[in-house]
């Protein structure tokens, strides 16, 4: 069944499409770069229908609790004015789009686009409901991480999402980790989607 984009109460969420998680990144994500294009697609859709368009990502200092130095799990990755941290050169995202950048506490871990701010300092949540969203259509890296985190924060906070299987990849750090987090997305309340699913 054909998903009609609506202005007033949609939005296009990017989650962290950086250098980092991309192939030949400090964390990347097996063909993570493949959402590129397919991210890029949703992007024009949404631009040309006139509804927002939010892209996550990373932005942590060099002394986190994020990374291994620091007690957490993970690698450096995505630190702050770094090459990594940039979104991926093949990203086309509209003029208009709005940054929205989390994991610069160093004392939190922050997965969720939820735990994000603008650049003003607006929190993710206050961003969209100045724009009157209530339908989230999310995409990006990872689907065990960062996305699932981003999906089931805005079931809790009451928002429709749609997650874009086309337009995501999972890290997948213990084998069928991503069909895991596909399935409990799903269990929670999402609604899965493709492009030929969209209509302007």
């Amino acid at each position: 069944m054909a998903l009609a984009i609506d202005p007033s109460r949609d939005a296009l969420v990017v989650v962290d499409v950086q250098n980092d998680f991309c192939p030949g990144g400090s964390l990347g994500v097996p063909d993570g770069d493949a959402v590129v294009p397919v991210l890029n697609a949703y992007a024009a859709l949404f631009q040309a229908a006139g509804a927002p368009v939010f892209a996550s990502r990373d932005w942590h200092p060099a002394r986190t609790k994020h990374f291994q130095s620091g007690g957490g799990v993970w690698l450096p990755h995505c630190v702050q004015g770094t090459a990594g941290a940039e979104f991926h050169p093949g990203l086309a995202l509209p003029d208009d789009a709005t940054v929205i950048s989390k994991g610069h506490d160093p004392g939190e871990d922050a997965y969720s686009c939820f735990q994000a701010e603008t650049d003003d300092g607006m929190p993710f949540a206050a961003a969209l409901g100045e724009r009157g969203v209530n339908r989230l259509f999310v995409g990006g890296l990872a689907t065990d991480y960062c996305v699932k985190a981003t999906v089931l924060d805005a079931l809790k906070e009451g928002f429709e999402v749609v997650v874009l299987e086309d337009a995501s990849r999972a890290v997948d750090l213990k084998p069928g980790d991503g069909e895991r987090a596909m399935a409990e997305i799903v269990a929670a309340g999402a609604r899965r989607a493709r492009l030929e699913d969209l209509t302007g």
